[in-house]
């Protein structure tokens, strides 16, 4: 009997990670890109090594190529490919991880004894300070909203959610509107593997979600249907999408005046850098973003720490 082909254990890999990991579709169809494009590659090397020889480097299936013969040198030499092509090296260590946890879990699953991956080193990764804004430049994006029309009041609400509780855009956009506890001023928020979390919602949000809530159901108490279903809709009733509100967010910083894009994450970064600044504990931090681990919130530090030194300098006699 012929070993699985390479990519019907993809396919089966990433039908793992909906179904058992709870991951999102969003991330599932950056594992399968990820590596699909390895098998590509795989498959062109493959061929070239076996130029000149007797045998093939399809199964006998004519699936594609075995993943027994995938090994840690055709890992590196794909990685040395993406650098050569000048790829960035988060991207690089993006497309490594993966291909590791593809093996992890063939390894996990009894498919193959080893991971050929496992002994491959991450490329070193640059640590560029975070994108963010500073508190004025924020009120002004806000406030460049009109909140004279439904779409307003949506749109406001939704900055006003982004930037009081931090949480990615695809979080905001699967809310519904039973997951604010609005008396509590609480959000549930499902986050990535399907990890719930519960942060805090500051007054102006609240007050921001209730008028565009009553803006478009009105306050009959015969309605409702004002809270309940998806949080944030479309022009047809439907749940918003992320690349609406990335297409909203880069308009308003345009009529702000702001002159560098302003994407959704840039407020979760601004989010994160205004309560270090503000002194609030970096685990506390963690806690709002929902980073597994504290190594991923540490970036938020680097903007602070910047700023820490600069008043240093300027303040103390023997700077």
């Amino acid at each position: 009997m012929n070993a699985p082909a390479v990519s019907q254990l993809i396919d089966a890999f990433v039908d793992y990670l909906v179904a058992e990991k709870g991951y999102s579709d969003h991330t599932c169809r950056a594992y399968a890109r990820d590596l699909k494009d390895f098998l590509a590659y795989f498959t062109a090397y493959r061929s070239a090594e076996e130029s000149g020889k007797s045998g093939e480097s399809e199964d006998a299936g004519g699936h594609g190529p075995d993943i027994e013969a995938i090994g840690g040198l055709v890992i590196r030499s794909y990685l040395a490919l993406l650098h050569k092509q000048k790829v960035k090296k988060t991207s690089i260590a993006r497309k490594l991880s993966s291909i590791r946890s593809f093996f992890n879990y063939l390894e996990k699953h009894k498919v193959i004894s080893e991971n050929p991956a496992a002994s491959v080193l991450t490329p070193k990764q640059d640590k560029p300070v975070p994108n963010h804004l500073t508190v004025d430049e924020v009120f002004r994006l806000i406030d460049s909203i009109a909140a004279n029309t439904l779409a307003g009041k949506r749109n406001r609400a939704i900055l006003e959610i982004l930037y009081s509780t931090g949480i990615r855009v695809s979080e905001l956009v699967g809310l519904d509107v039973e997951d604010i506890d609005f008396n509590a001023r609480v959000v549930r928020v499902l986050g990535k593997g399907s990890i719930e979390r519960i942060v805090p919602i500051g007054g102006k949000a609240v007050e921001a979600v209730r008028a565009y809530r009553e803006a478009m159901y009105g306050n009959s108490a015969k309605t409702p249907d004002i809270w309940k279903g998806p949080l944030f809709l479309n022009r047809n009733g439907g749940r918003l999408t992320e690349r609406s509100v990335a297409r909203m967010l880069d308009q308003a910083a345009r009529a702000a005046g702001l002159t560098v894009p302003v994407s959704p994450h840039d407020l979760r970064h601004t989010f994160a850098t205004h309560l270090l600044d503000a002194g609030l504990d970096l685990r506390m931090v963690q806690e709002l973003l929902g980073h597994k681990k504290l190594s991923t919130t540490q970036k938020y530090t680097h903007v602070s720490i910047d700023r820490l030194m600069a008043a240093y300098d300027g303040a103390h006699p023997r700077k």
